[in-house]
């Protein structure tokens, strides 16, 4: 710590050659230092107010003196207006942040910071995600397993006392790899790292880990209070992520079976044909009705036609891929889309689904078990990309599923039928 006094002095004794005397008020500051975290290392200086004492004289000696100060302030101006660029550039990322809508988005740019922004060697998050919440919204965005290497999802972290044994503060130290491994996905280890936890309601939500290949970039025991702000801030936007997330899957998701709805495959079908036009990649497509319903709903009951429905659903959803579309189109009948997936492969998915759910057995209290059966039709589209072309009818495929569709009903149902491949250019 050091004071010291900023004030605009007029020179009141001219005549006085050997000495000057300065008259004014004086506000006095404490100049501080707090490591700096966000632009490469090093310090940010900060300045307190004091007090300020007026109608004083502060008399020199020397010229020298007097040039001296001048100059210290000058430097200490210059750090001044150094860390407001610096902290310009830190609210700019935090207005980014809040500003986004999509919870993919969000994670992306955590992990991902701008490099004008901030000085960070590597960043990976951590989200602990009892009920796979978040990794069905990710599923939904389309992203793999594996695709954000840098984000770890976990049911329940049993490390977490071990990170942040004493309270829920950022930890500053240096890389143990056997404490510090599983956070960090990049195979150049870092020197030190700084983990700051993501706390809501006195709750952790998650961890976002911070590492710099500079072993004196964050060591124990300096001021952690801007990452503290940062942490409290990633932990909102997270949290308002998620809960984004939820109000769209509201609009978007069937009530009964927790699959997504017609009006999220309709806007996936338009998105997905587009990719194919510029692509060239095939899509696929499978319409699934469950065979005889009404019979199942007349003699059980409609709770029972309900949980049978439900079972289908998840039936169906352990036979795709995370990437893979699946929505109830409508009573009893639901429908796949399945990206970069040729005929043949399509086909096998869809035999696949048949049988487990043939095999599945439903048991109702008072009634012998039974099964249900389902007929599946299922067809590929390729287009060959052409530029300028108008773009095709998003209809185009679910007209050829369901035309497969009819086929398998009426060849004896419990089966899948084929259209084979539809081979177009965009018109």
């Amino acid at each position: 710590m050091q004071s010291i006094k900023l004030s605009k002095a007029t020179q009141i004794s001219p005549a006085n050659k050997g000495q000057r005397e300065f008259r004014g008020s004086y506000a006095y500051y404490m100049a501080c230092s707090i490591p700096d975290i966000f632009s490469g290392g090093g310090y940010l200086r900060c300045y307190m107010f004091v007090s300020t004492i007026k109608s004083q004289t502060v008399t020199y000696d020397s010229p020298v003196q007097a040039r001296l100060l001048k100059q210290q302030l000058s430097d200490f101006m210059g750090e001044a207006r150094q860390n407001e660029r610096k902290l310009r550039r830190f609210q700019s990322m935090e207005l980014r942040l809040v500003g986004l809508n999509s919870l993919l988005e969000l994670i992306e740019v955590l992990v991902h910071p701008e490099a004008s922004c901030v000085g960070w060697d590597m960043v990976s998050l951590l989200l602990i995600d009892p009920e796979y919440e978040v990794q069905r919204m990710l599923t939904d965005e389309g992203v793999a397993e594996g695709g954000l290497p840098e984000l770890t999802l976990v049911a329940n972290w049993e490390q977490q006392e071990s990170f942040y044994s004493t309270s829920l503060f950022p930890v500053l130290s240096s890389y143990r790899p056997n404490k510090h491994s599983t956070l960090f996905a990049n195979s150049r280890r870092p020197a030190s790292v700084a983990l700051l936890p993501l706390v809501r309601y006195g709750r952790l939500i998650g961890s976002l880990n911070i590492g710099s290949f500079k072993r004196d970039r964050f060591v124990r025991g300096v001021r952690t209070d801007f990452l503290e702000h940062y942490a409290a801030v990633v932990a909102i936007c997270i949290e308002n992520g998620i809960n984004l997330e939820r109000l769209k899957r509201q609009g978007l998701t069937d009530t009964l079976t927790a699959i997504n709805n017609r009006r999220f495959f309709d806007q996936r079908l338009s998105e997905e044909m587009e990719r194919v036009e510029r692509s060239g990649e095939p899509l696929s497509a499978m319409l699934l009705d469950v065979d005889l319903f009404k019979s199942i709903n007349d003699t059980y009951g409609h709770q029972v036609g309900d949980e049978v429905l439900r079972e289908v659903a998840a039936l169906i959803r352990t036979q795709l891929r995370g990437s893979d579309v699946l929505s109830r189109y409508g009573g009893e009948e639901f429908a796949a889309l399945l990206a970069k997936t040729g005929s043949e492969e399509a086909e096998e998915v869809a035999e696949r689904v048949r049988q487990s759910i043939e095999a599945r057995q439903f048991e109702v209290a008072g009634h012998e078990a039974f099964s249900v059966t389902i007929s599946i039709g299922v067809v590929t589209l390729r287009v060959e990309p052409k530029e300028g072309n108008e773009s095709l009818p998003t209809d185009l495929l679910i007209g050829y599923a369901d035309k497969a569709l009819y086929r398998a009903k009426e060849t004896g149902r419990n089966r899948v039928v084929s259209g084979g491949e539809i081979n177009m250019a965009a018109s």
